[in-house]
């Protein structure tokens, strides 16, 4: 039995309108996962007395589409006329589908293309969030024109192919270019609403919602898509995750060993053992590199060097200067800041 989705909603007043655009064969993720994180903005928003921010709603160019686990949605609203200059804002969210590359030949990603075209983007009014391979259709509408954009790693040298006057970006969880918003791979749709959500409603609010989605660590557009939060976690010991999600959390604390150690309930050698044998790494040195990233982050933002030290919990500029070196990265921390 098909699931109805729901279709457009009258959004309350002062709500964004976000539109989720479904195909056949949308990769369920892409839309799940940020639909999810606004579901539960409104439901902190709810909770703290104050209305509802997101209007959530689902179209396509056909009201029924299958998802790409098989399971078919109905109910879906048509494709809506969107006016930047009079509608409430509205934020159109496009989703990747499966394969190596994205075909857009067929009868609804034709129809889809075609109502792309017609949109007027506008920063704060009609707004476009693509997610993972959700970009492709936005450039092959020419929506990406003159803008900066990523997607899945899979897709970036196509999307380069599909719109050559895009500055795509390799490399990065999330890339905005107002009112363009777009995201690496499946999950980093998530953090990209976060994001959004952050902007919209505070940093407050996104925390809470990372928080009762169980996000470990909220990752920004500065952040490369291999980020050193996400490095030397593959593996499955539960006290060593408990640990570097402490840590994680909040990497400029005065961490030592012993303390590390006392979160997993062991002693700092046993504590050094297991992150040799499940992380591949020495506890200090895994610490040095998140803080080696937030200076990083620090730096771009406009930071000199010793605040960009004394914030990340360096002691001292001259522990920042020493850890860039040691990880290899080029220039030094005053003349090699990194670019958006």
């Amino acid at each position: 039995m098909p699931v109805t989705a729901g279709g457009a909603a009258a959004p309350s007043h002062g709500a964004i309108r976000v539109v989720f655009v479904l195909l056949d064969g949308s990769l369920v993720l892409d839309w799940a996962g940020p639909a999810e994180a606004l579901r539960i903005a409104n439901q902190h928003l709810r909770a703290m007395g104050q209305a509802e921010r997101f209007a959530i709603e689902f179209a396509g160019p056909a009201p029924q589409s299958t998802g790409s686990l098989g399971i078919a949605l109905a109910g879906l609203a048509p494709l809506p006329a969107l006016d930047a200059a009079h509608a409430p804002p509205a934020w159109v969210v496009l989703v990747g589908l499966p394969g190596q590359t994205i075909d857009v030949g067929g009868a609804q990603a034709q129809a889809l293309l075609a109502w792309l075209r017609g949109l007027r983007l506008a920063r704060g009014r009609v707004e476009l969030v693509a997610v993972c391979a959700g970009a492709l259709l936005a450039a092959h509408a020419g929506l990406l024109a003159g803008r900066r954009a990523t997607t899945h790693h899979e897709h970036l040298d196509e999307l380069q192919q599909a719109e050559p006057r895009c500055d795509v970006v390799a490399n990065r969880v999330f890339v905005a270019d107002p009112p363009v918003y777009s995201s690496a791979g499946v999950t980093a749709g998530i953090d990209l609403m976060l994001h959004r959500i952050a902007e919209t409603c505070g940093d407050a609010l996104a925390a809470r919602v990372a928080q009762t989605m169980v996000v470990a660590l909220r990752r920004g557009p500065h952040d490369p898509a291999l980020s050193p939060f996400l490095a030397h976690r593959d593996h499955l010991h539960a006290a060593l995750h408990r640990v570097q999600d402490a840590v994680s959390a909040r990497p400029q604390d005065d961490w030592t060993v012993p303390r590390m150690a006392a979160l997993a309930a062991t002693s700092p050698r046993n504590l050094a053992r297991i992150f040799a044998e499940h992380a591949g790494i020495a506890p200090l040195l895994w610490l040095r590199g998140l803080r080696l990233a937030m200076a990083q982050a620090a730096l771009a933002a406009g930071a000199n060097v010793t605040q960009a030290a004394l914030g990340a919990g360096f002691a001292s500029d001259t522990q920042l200067r020493r850890a860039w070196r040691q990880f290899g990265l080029a220039g030094s921390p005053g003349g090699g800041r990194r670019a958006d």
